[in-house]
């Protein structure tokens, strides 16, 4: 048997900041309930469980401290729509870790914290 990837789950302090920063980004999550969403994203789907929800069947759980282990990455039409953006969610109270720049892999490229710490580029090809 081969294993099939299906899901990317992250673990949020705050159920409603993490479903709309990423609601910023265009993804469209149920509202399953308080602690758990999920957003379909072709084969793969995102889900959203609460910190109090992991705990109750993961017995010693904790947050994890330090940089970032996870990065997503979102594309966007253009250069311009990176900046735009990048200032859009630096508004609504997100963390810009990296502002908008010309990579040298030819894209435009920035990186941001979602609520919870974890990397989330944004990048577009120049």
């Amino acid at each position: 048997m081969t294993p099939t990837f299906t899901t990317i789950g992250l673990v949020v302090a705050d159920m409603a900041a993490a479903a709309a920063f990423y609601e910023r980004l265009g993804l469209k999550f149920g509202d399953e309930d308080d602690d758990h969403r999920e957003c379909e994203l072709g084969a793969v789907k995102l889900t959203l469980d609460t910190e109090a929800a992991v705990s109750s069947f993961t017995p010693g759980w904790t947050r994890a401290t330090g940089s970032p282990r996870v990065s997503l990455s979102f594309q966007v039409d253009s250069p311009a729509a990176v900046d735009e953006l990048v200032g859009e969610l630096a508004a609504a109270g997100a963390v810009v870790t990296r502002p908008p720049w010309d990579a040298f892999w030819g894209q435009r490229y920035a990186s941001l914290s979602d609520p919870d710490g974890n990397e989330v580029d944004l990048y577009a090809t120049l």
